[in-house]
């Protein structure tokens, strides 16, 4: 089954992005006067490393974008990643700073899109978008954190079952992705992956064909992921969780 995700047809919406949902209703129409709904195409560069970054993305699902570290102008390497959950642009900053990462789509979808000058003067005006922000910056700052771990200790079979799980989260059971792609994100070789593809397709969790992976056995890949993915997921229900959490009464 496909995530939701609204027609650019029927302007911008609040459902679909777990952040914006949980806005109440007058920040909703404060953002709205100034918000446009707008495609997002894989390999569309949202921000590159140095470059100002002037709007605030929320996807909607299933859209998924990707936090890229390029190390040497040839390797790149995914160090977070961004969906239906979060935002990104802006998250942490106090007016325009330039970006240290390159922000790049990978499953192509809708977004609202935000100027940068109206998130903050909103973030200034609403304790609640502070907090909100500030628990979502928490909680993408220990999916990075995570990663260095997992990356650090883990083999490539549970970094890759990980990687699945987030992605059908956001985008569904099928995901149209190359093996190169997949193993740039990951940082490994392209027949590293080939090899990891392979064994998840004959034990039955996966089925990749012509850059089309599919979700057959979600349970039998959580087995085989590592506990990072559950760590993170918990981290974000404790943090933020929806809009009937404790801390939003607080705002």
């Amino acid at each position: 089954m496909m995530p939701y995700s609204p027609s650019l047809d029927d302007g911008v919406s609040f459902s679909g992005n777990r952040l914006l949902e949980m806005m109440p209703e007058n920040l909703q129409k404060r953002l709205e006067d100034h918000a446009s709904l707008v495609r997002l195409d894989v390999g569309d560069i949202l921000f590159s490393e140095g470059q100002q970054v002037d709007h605030t993305f929320f996807p909607y699902n299933p859209t998924m974008i990707s936090l890229l570290v390029d190390l040497d102008g040839n390797r790149r390497v995914e160090v977070g990643s961004i969906g239906g959950e979060g935002a990104i642009g802006g998250i942490v900053s106090c007016g325009n700073l330039p970006a240290y990462t390159r922000a790049e789509v990978q499953v192509a979808g809708a977004a609202m899109k935000i100027p940068m000058n109206i998130v903050e003067e909103v973030k200034r005006e609403s304790r609640f978008v502070r907090d909100l922000y500030c628990r979502y910056a928490d909680y993408l700052l220990a999916q990075v954190m995570q990663s260095v771990a997992c990356n650090a200790f883990h083999p490539i079979e549970a970094r890759a079952a990980r990687w699945l799980l987030t992605a059908q989260d956001r985008s569904g059971d099928r995901l149209e992705l190359t093996q190169d792609a997949l193993a740039a994100l990951l940082g490994v070789q392209r027949t590293t992956i080939n090899a990891v593809a392979r064994q998840l397709q004959q034990e039955g969790m996966i089925d990749y064909r012509r850059g089309v992976i599919r979700i057959t056995d979600r349970e039998e890949l959580e087995h085989r992921a590592c506990e990072c993915y559950a760590n993170v997921e918990n981290h974000f229900k404790e943090v933020l969780g929806s809009k009937e959490a404790p801390w939003i009464d607080s705002c």
